[in-house]
């Protein structure tokens, strides 16, 4: 198999169609690294929403509980890119987010924001650190999966095109992205949460190095100082440096989506493990009454803490 085997394979296919293998392929044999931490960072983004930052504060998961937060989410979702949304286990992996949910009341922009930025960060991160461009049909391919899945959790008036839905993403942010000491919080324990994967010595220069890649924007949003310029142009000259000698590997000949050999709340995983066995737990018996979800509220006024 040649090196650009698989692209020329997701050239051939229909972006609409067949946008489950599509993002199959680049999520999890093109571009697997690059999506992980795209994705991080696209959950990061969401903290700098003061009204999405209130409720994970609310819950206390993140200052108790942020490593098996991060896993549940990224083996969850993992689960529904692997085996496709309508598989057995992709309808069990909904069923868990679905009911972690609609245990919260959260707006539907919100849930809409979150879900856009599971489109158009990793765009963002590969066009920038990637080791190929993306095809347009990658990029189409991921509004399409990420357009259904929002279907199945019930989120309402996700835009009908690429493009419109990228518009709404800008535009919120605008709106939205405005500094609370909520996102602070958030923000902080996430941090932390990075640096705690990395040996004791090194983990200032973590706290450091995450600092240098976020933008102004974001760094205004959580009340963090900007880190020295050389520090996110150290950063970029060496994600730019990998993806420069990934050109010369050979391709990834089977799928690591639905794999987390990594992950520290559930080693192994799935080895006996079943989607229904992960999720975060019911709100705590103090969460204030402005974030339970009431009856009258629809699935698409559910959040995502």
């Amino acid at each position: 198999m040649g090196r650009y085997d698989l692209a020329r394979r997701i050239a051939s296919l229909d972006p609409e169609q067949d946008h489950l293998e599509i993002y199959q392929i680049s999520s999890g044999r093109e571009f697997p690294w690059d999506y992980t931490r795209a994705l991080e960072f696209a959950l990061f983004r969401t903290y700098c929403v003061p009204s999405i930052s209130k409720l994970l504060a609310a819950t206390g998961e993140f200052r108790d509980r942020p490593q098996r937060r991060y896993d549940d989410t990224a083996l969850l979702m993992g689960e529904m890119a692997a085996h496709g949304y309508d598989s057995p286990r992709g309808k069990e992996a909904l069923k868990v987010v679905n009911r972690a949910h609609g245990r919260y009341a959260i707006s539907n922009d919100d849930m809409l924001y979150v879900l856009s930025t599971f489109v158009y960060d990793p765009i963002d991160w590969i066009t920038r650190f990637g080791w190929r461009s993306l095809h347009p049909h990658e990029k189409l391919a991921a509004f399409h999966y990420y357009r259904a899945v929002g279907k199945r959790m019930g989120i309402r008036d996700i835009p009908d095109t690429y493009q419109s839905f990228l518009a709404f993403k800008l535009s919120y942010e605008e709106r939205n992205f405005v500094f609370s000491t909520t996102n602070q919080e958030i923000g902080q324990y996430t941090v932390d949460l990075f640096a705690a994967w990395f040996p004791g010595p090194l983990r200032p220069a973590v706290r450091l190095g995450v600092r240098g890649m976020l933008d102004d924007r974001m760094l205004r949003a959580f009340g963090f100082d900007p880190a020295p310029a050389w520090v996110g142009g150290g950063a970029e000259i060496s994600l730019k440096a990998r993806a420069y000698a990934l050109r010369f590997f050979p391709p990834r000949r089977r799928s690591v989506l639905g794999e987390s050999k990594r992950n520290r709340t559930y080693p192994g995983y799935p080895g006996a493990l079943q989607p229904s066995d992960l999720g975060a737990p019911p709100p705590p018996d103090d969460l204030p009454a402005e974030f339970r979800r009431s009856s009258r509220q629809g699935p698409g006024d559910i959040g995502m803490p």
